[in-house]
Order: C-alpha cells, then sequence, then structure tokens
C-alpha cells in the first residue's frame, strides 16, 4: 500500500466522525489540560497552585487570536514579549497554555501556521498552511482567512475518488456548520466561495458529470491546488491538525474575532 493510500484510508470523514465544528469548547488539549471533572469550569494553568477559569481561557485566546491575525494579514513578525505586553498583561504566567492553544485553533480554524523565525529567540511569524496562496488573493487584503476549510474541501474531494460528487462535499461541510445558503461567522456564503470564487483562482474545478441527467455535478482539485500542494501534503496536514483537536476550538473565540473584524 503506497503511504498515500494509507493516509487516505486513516482520514475519515471528519463531518461524519467529529460531529458539528461550532462546539462550544476547545478540545482534545484543553482536555488534556482540564480537570478531569467533565462538569469542571476550571483549567490547569503553569501556575503553581492556580487553576484558570475556563472562561477566562477562551477570552484570553480570542485576544491573542485576533493580535495574531492582525499580524498575518499584516504580514509582520512578532515576539513573545510583544505578545505579553499587549494582549496577556496581568496574565503572563498562563501565557503557555494560551499560547499553544491558540496557534493550534489558528491552525485548525483558519488554516494559519505560527512558526519560530530563526536564529530571533521567541519571535514568531504567521503563514498559510502548506503555502496556499487563496488568503492572499483577497481583493482588499480584509476578511477572515479561509485557508483552513480549502484544505478540509481539497481532503474531502481526495477521500472521495477526485472527482467528488457535490453533493457528498456538501453534506460533509454541512455536519460542521458549513451549509449552502446560510451565511457562515468565518467562511461567508460557502457555494459561492467554492463554486466561484475558488473556481476562479484555480484551486477547484466544479463540473456537470457527463451524460447526468437530471445534472449532477462534482468537484476536482483545480490546477492551482496541484502547482502549490501535493495530495501527500493535504493529507497529512489534516491527520496531523485531527490528531489534535479536529472536532472542538472555541467557538466564542472565533465569533468574538469575526465581531472584531467587523469593527476594523
Amino acid at each position: 500500500m503506497s503511504e498515500l493510500s494509507k493516509l487516505k484510508e486513516d482520514l475519515q470523514d471528519p463531518g461524519e466522525a467529529q460531529g458539528p465544528v461550532e462546539v462550544q469548547l476547545l478540545g482534545a488539549e484543553v482536555g488534556k489540560a482540564a480537570s478531569p471533572s467533565a462538569s469542571s469550569s476550571t483549567v490547569s494553568s503553569s501556575a503553581p497552585g492556580e487553576a484558570l477559569p475556563l472562561q477566562a481561557l477562551k477570552e484570553m485566546i480570542t485576544n491573542l487570536m485576533n493580535f495574531l491575525l492582525l499580524k498575518y494579514r499584516a504580514k509582520e513578525l512578532t515576539s513573545q514579549a510583544e505578545m505579553l505586553k499587549k494582549v496577556l498583561k496581568d496574565n503572563q504566567e498562563h501565557f503557555p497554555v494560551v499560547f499553544r492553544l491558540a496557534l493550534e485553533c489558528l491552525q485548525l480554524v483558519f488554516g494559519v501556521e505560527v512558526r519560530g523565525v530563526y536564529p530571533r529567540k521567541d519571535t514568531y511569524g504567521m503563514i498559510p498552511a502548506l503555502g496556499l496562496t487563496c488568503d492572499a488573493m483577497q481583493s482588499n487584503g480584509r476578511g477572515l482567512p479561509k485557508t483552513g476549510l480549502l484544505v478540509l474541501v481539497l481532503s474531502l474531494i481526495m477521500r472521495n475518488g477526485d472527482p467528488a460528487p457535490e453533493e457528498v462535499v456538501w453534506g460533509a461541510l454541512s455536519r460542521m456548520g458549513v451549509c449552502v445558503g446560510r451565511e457562515h461567522s468565518i467562511f461567508g456564503e460557502p457555494r459561492e466561495l467554492l463554486t466561484q470564487v475558488w473556481v476562479r483562482e484555480g484551486y477547484l474545478e466544479y463540473r456537470q458529470v457527463p451524460d447526468s441527467d437530471p445534472a449532477h455535478y462534482e468537484f476536482l482539485w483545480g490546477p492551482r491546488a496541484y502547482a502549490e500542494t501535493s495530495k501527500q501534503q493535504v493529507m497529512a496536514f489534516v491527520l496531523r491538525v485531527r490528531q489534535r483537536a479536529w472536532r472542538a476550538f472555541p467557538l466564542q473565540s472565533t465569533e468574538a474575532i469575526k465581531e472584531k473584524d467587523k469593527e476594523a
């Protein structure tokens, strides 16, 4: 069995396996940090003898994610010192857990990866997952990053044979709260995004199935997707992210980021 075939076998349909994306808590990594009680409303912190209230953790993650997204759009570096000074302020002892979870949420939801800048200690830059440039192609440089959704769609197409029937793709996305005809808080209206914007940019192809009557449509990888990444890289990325926390991220955090984006 080829490595790519094994990756496909390992990757379940995220819509089937994980339930709605838009859930309230923080996922596997927070689960590890949280207290054993399912009803607990605190999360262990790095500060000895202290427990961090879950709502406070969500607020810190929201603020740090928003700060890092602003840096991402401005193509600016940041540092631990700057994050402590401008974001966490009086909560600096919680930086390790907040930073780790914020990075995982950025990668999972927005497809933004935070990388250390060698050799500058504690300095970080933000890059799109897998080198995909779809966010850079947004005409006004605004809006929330959508690379995370593109990676997911590319993986769904792969898993279902490339081409993948559109009803299969829409079905998987709807189980994660991304529904045709409904404005999503982060991704907007998905039909326009998938069948027009990303087709125009060359990431996807959307075509009628030959000889189908009534007409059925299917999605394929587009030439730009092949040029910027590979199927093996996409599968490996999705598996790596899912091993951390596919099914859960702080909904309140992403909703708050959307509201702040509207105000900007």
